[in-house]
Formats: C-alpha cells, sequence, structure tokens
C-alpha cells in the first residue's frame, strides 16, 4: 500500500517510497553535519555546541521555508572570519542580535523581490573574496593543527601569521600526529567507501587513536571549551535596542549579503544538478525567518551550504523533508552522543575545516581570470588581498566600485559618433560612413550615426561630437539612432542641450529609427514634444527625403560640392 500524501508544490506525489529515499539522504547529511557544525563554530570563536543548535534549528526552517527544493542550511565557512571579528570585537551576545538583524534584513529583501539583484555581483568579485575567506580559514586552524599553545587571537591576517612564528616552538607532536591521521582518512574515505562521510571517520578515528594511545597529550573540545551539553538551551531573546542597532548594522548587512550570495548560489549548483528551478525571494524569505530563530537558540548565523546540498542531491533526496530530517538527526545526535563529544581533540578538527577551504577556495576559477590579464584580474585581486588583509567589507566595497568604474570606462569607449551619408547604390537610402570623402557631402544637412548606450559616461563624449558639428551650421541635423539601445538622463540631459543649441541658431533636428526605450524616455521628459512629432522617422531614408524638402536651393546651385 502506497502511503500517498495530498500535498502540491514540492511535495506533489508524495509516496511511501520517497520518504525512504529522504530518511537515507536526510541521515547521511546529518551526519556529515555533526563535525562541520562544530569545527564552524570553533572556527567562528563561540562554543561548539552553538554550531550543532544552528544546524538543528536553521536546518529545518530554511528546508521546509525556504524557495529551493533541496536546500541545505545551516553554518557555513564562508561566514566564518565575519563572525569571528563580530565576536571579538562586540562579543557573543551581540553576534546573536547581528544575526537576527541579519534574518530581518533578509526577509525584507525577499518580501521586496530583491533576490535577483544580488546576481549582478561581477564574478571576480565573489570568487576574489570567496578565496580570500578560504585563505583565512586555512590559516586559521595551522595553530590547531600543530598544537600550538598560548596564542593571541586578532582580527587581522598578519597578527596572526606572526603569532604562528613566534609560538612555532610550542608544537606538539601528539597535536600533529592526530591531525594527520584525520587528514588522510578525509581524503582516503571518499575514494575508497564514496557513500561514508570522510570528515566523520577521521574524526571518529583519531578521537579514538589519541584517547587510547596518548590520552591528556592533546587540547580537546572539552578542556576548551567545557562539556558540550546534551540538550537544547532556553529561547533566549536577545536585548535589541536602538543603540545596538545603530552599533550593529553594518555587521548585521554584511552577514545578510554573504548569506544571501552563498544561499542563492548555493540554490543554483542545486538546481544544475537535480534540474529544478528556485525561487530567490522566497529563499531569501526562508533564509531569513530562520536567521531571526536561531538566535532565539544561541544559534550563529546560517545560509545555504553548498557542500551538503550537493550531497543530499547525490544521495537520492526528495523533497525538502530530507533538510528537516537532516536536523532532526543531528538533534539526536547531541541527545544521545554530546558527552563523548567533549573528547575531540582540536587537532582532529583542523583538517576538517583546511579541507572545506581548499575545497571553497575556487582555484581553478581564480587561476582562470587571472590568466586574462584584464582589468577584472585587478579587480579579483584587489577583492582577494582586501578580505585577506583587511575585511570582507572593504573588499566587497572596493570591489564593486572598481567593477562600476571599469565597466563605466568600456561601456563608454562603446559609444561611437559618425558622419555619414547615403550610400548610391542602396534603394533604401542606407547611411555609411565609407561614403563621406572631401567635398562629396552636403553643407545643408549632417547626418550622424550614433552606435552604444548613452549614459552618464559616454554622454561627454557624444556631446562633443555633437557641439563640433555645430560649428557648420547645417540646415537639418540628422541622427541615426537605430543603435542606441538605452537612454539614460544624463544622456538625455546632454542630447536636450544640443537640440535646443541646433533650434537656436535656426536647424532642425530629425531623430530615425529610435529604440523603444529611447522613446520612452523622450516621452517622459516631453523633448519629443518639442522636438515635433513630424520630426521622427522609422527609416533614415525618410528622414533624408524630408531633410531635401528644407534646402536653400539656392546655395546648391552655387557651392562646391558635388552631394
Amino acid at each position: 500500500m502506497n502511503m500517498k500524501f495530498s500535498f502540491s508544490g514540492r511535495f506533489q506525489g508524495y509516496n511511501r517510497k520517497k520518504f525512504q529515499n529522504d530518511l537515507i539522504s536526510g541521515f547521511i547529511v546529518g551526519i556529515v553535519a555533526i563535525p562541520l557544525g562544530m569545527a564552524f563554530a570553533i572556527a567562528s570563536g563561540v562554543k561548539p555546541e552553538y554550531g550543532l543548535y544552528t544546524t538543528f534549528v536553521a536546518g529545518i526552517l530554511i528546508s521546509l521555508l525556504g524557495g529551493a527544493k533541496f536546500q541545505i542550511g545551516g553554518p557555513t565557512g564562508a561566514f566564518i572570519p565575519i563572525l569571528f571579528a563580530i565576536v571579538m570585537q562586540y562579543g557573543y551576545e551581540n553576534l546573536l542580535i547581528a544575526g537576527f538583524m541579519a534574518g530581518v534584513i533578509l526577509l525584507f529583501m525577499g518580501i521586496f523581490k530583491l533576490g535577483s539583484i544580488i546576481q549582478f555581483i561581477p564574478r571576480p568579485v565573489t570568487i576574489g573574496f570567496t578565496t580570500g575567506i578560504a585563505v583565512t580559514i586555512f590559516s586559521g586552524q595551522i595553530a590547531n593543527f600543530l598544537g600550538l599553545r598560548d596564542l593571541h587571537k586578532h582580527q587581522d591576517f598578519l597578527s596572526n601569521i606572526k603569532e604562528l612564528g613566534i609560538h612555532i616552538s610550542t608544537i606538539n607532536k601528539y597535536s600533529v600526529i592526530t591531525a594527520v591521521i584525520c587528514l588522510i582518512l578525509i581524503l582516503v574515505t571518499p575514494k575508497r567507501l564514496p557513500k561514508i562521510p570522510g570528515s566523520l571517520v577521521g574524526l571518529l578515528i583519531s578521537t579514538i587513536v589519541a584517547s587510547l594511545f596518548y590520552p591528556d597529550q592533546v587540547a580537546t573540545i572539552g578542556s576548551t571549551y567545557g562539556a558540550i551539553p546534551s540538550s537544547l538551551p532556553g529561547i533566549h531573546v536577545p536585548a535589541l535596542s536602538i543603540e545596538h542597532m545603530q552599533t550593529l548594522i553594518k555587521p548585521a548587512f554584511v552577514i545578510a549579503m554573504l548569506g544571501g550570495i552563498e544561499s542563492l548560489l548555493s540554490a543554483v549548483v542545486a538546481d544544475g544538478m537535480a534540474g529544478t528551478r528556485h525561487n530567490s525571494n522566497r529563499e531569501l524569505i526562508g533564509q531569513g525567518i530562520a536567521n531571526m530563530v536561531t538566535p532565539l537558540f544561541g544559534g550563529i548565523p546560517a545560509t545555504g551550504a553548498i557542500a551538503r546540498t550537493a550531497t543530499n542531491i547525490k544521495n537520492g533526496a526528495e523533497s525538502p523533508l530530507s533538510g528537516v530530517i537532516h536536523g532532526v538527526v543531528v538533534l539526536l545526535v547531541l541527545f544521545l552522543f554530546a558527552p563523548y563529544a567533549s573528547n575531540i581533540p582540536l587537532a582532529s578538527m583542523a583538517p576538517i575545516l583546511m579541507v572545506v577551504a581548499w575545497n571553497m577556495s575556487e582555484r581553478k576559477e581564480f587561476a582562470r581570470v587571472l590568466k586574462t590579464k584584464t582589468a577584472e584580474s585587478l579587480v579579483l585581486l584587489t577583492t582577494f588581498f582586501l578580505t585577506v588583509l583587511a575585511d570582507l567589507t572593504i573588499a566587497v566595497e572596493v570591489g564593486l566600485a572598481l567593477s562600476g568604474i571599469i565597466f563605466v570606462k568600456h561601456m563608454s569607449s562603446l559609444l561611437t559618433t559618425a558622419k555619414v551619408l547615403p550610400v548610391p547604390s542602396e534603394k533604401n537610402e542606407q547611411a555609411a560612413a565609407h561614403v563621406l570623402v572631401e567635398q562629396h557631402h552636403c553643407p545643408q544637412i549632417s547626418i550622424y550615426a550614433v552606435e552604444g548606450v548613452m549614459f552618464f559616461g559616454a554622454a561627454t563624449l557624444f556631446e562633443k561630437a555633437m557641439m563640433d558639428e555645430t560649428h557648420d551650421k547645417p540646415k537639418v541635423f540628422i541622427l541615426k539612432m537605430a543603435a542606441v539601445p538605452y537612454l539614460d538622463s544624463t544622456g538625455e540631459s546632454i542630447l536636450s542641450g544640443i537640440i535646443k543649441h541646433f533650434h537656436k541658431h535656426g536647424g532642425r533636428v530629425l531623430i530615425a529609427e529610435l529604440q523603444n526605450q529611447p522613446r520612452q524616455m523622450l516621452k517622459r521628459t516631453r523633448l519629443d514634444d518639442f522636438i515635433g512629432q513630424e520630426h521622427f522617422f522609422e527609416k533614415t531614408g525618410d528622414a533624408i527625403s524630408f531633410a531635401l524638402t528644407k534646402l536653400d536651393h539656392s546655395q546648391c546651385h552655387t557651392g562646391k560640392h558635388f552631394a
């Protein structure tokens, strides 16, 4: 007997077989998420249990309320440098407030349908900061890998690297052995046993080895952070005030932006793997609600996790229920095995995060953009170095600003304005620049072909070219604008000034082959009424025929030009 549900949408045709598939994929992803949740929390400067709380609460809410069918949510590596900096500067309580505020921002971004805006962030910027975050995560785990002692944590990269150098003499050979065992198992397990999570195998075996052969020789979760409680904390509402909001709005905005980018990138990857189509605005709403609820349980900010989402799909997930099951698995493990988790060495957590950093580094894409040796390479390197040496906020701001400047410069160079004449062999009187030669044009009619986007970055070039033409004072000025797809307010203002200047000197302006967007802009500003509706033509040939009726024929008889 089939157990069918009358669900619609993402649960359409749900049955017992699909539930079994969700159960298997949810269980596997839950097991994968446990060591990652603890590792991400520790690297972010908070207790490991907060990572598990986040995985449980946010994982369930993002799956149920988000816009991607197979999305797995939870703490991710991308957040580590940001959250660590917030904890260092503002403290854990304020991190919860910043996370809640980020949730509110994401919620409103989804409600106001701003999901598509994130896709306009240039690829070199996202590659740059993702690779920079990976370097920060990797370098941050060197101390635990080597078992270094007495290090002081700093917010900036160079100071932390300096600390490593100062304390390199405190290296612990037992920590190195533990970390190497875990790393080898993480790398080998997927090749030999692809269905079993390598991070979990590495964590378990290295912990057992450390406990049996050299107990009390390496730092553990318990010795560093205390025992992990085997229950959820009580609901705690963060003390949100106007003062807190003013102080934390910037870190909250950074969390929201990165969370939005990461979740939508994960959704796109999932669409490519599963052949689905996500709803970006609903995804942001789900992420927003999850990040508003998670701090109530002491959890850290969460987003879509690309690797766990991919694992979910590869293991046969059928619906969002697999994500819910993954959260429940984490909760059950927390209840049953929390006391044992206290024995996990920090050296066992380090290789897990190092592998995460290596996988998220986008090194191939980084190298590919660098090989282009274009302005985008500069954007990439600038964003990367600022992410590592300064912080993500500055990196993204500068990266976007550079990308904007490069785009404006490139687009402005594409706007061309060329004087043209009709091609004699063409029956429809097409105009072209190659016909124009000395003493072979009509001084009473000037025809200019404009090509490219007329916007603020290129408008002054157009103005200079046109104003130079006024010295000849033609009676009729024809603008062929078939190749102008877009006209902004600056371009319209420049065009308006040129047309009024020609009218002032007794000239007449005709517009030919104008596209829809520029025409609508002229209507909104009523410049089309000033030009005169009868002076707009669908074909340049018609504009030329009209212009010929406005010539001073006495000048034609006495002139030296062969037009």
